[in-house]
């Protein structure tokens, strides 16, 4: 599963090492994951298809 994410330390899109689903406070779906440059945490807020 390819999950493309903005690493905002690269300042460019990343595909997202080790994702993981879950929710926010406010029970919205968002993808976590680290950057595979950096290891910086980026996140992709919305469903995965």
């Amino acid at each position: 599963m390819a999950i493309e994410a903005y690493c905002v330390k690269c300042k460019a899109k990343k595909e997202m090492k080790d994702p993981k689903e879950g929710t926010t406070k406010n029970g919205k779906p968002i993808v976590k994951g680290t950057c595979p440059d950096c290891g910086t945490t980026i996140c992709r807020i919305g469903a995965v298809k």
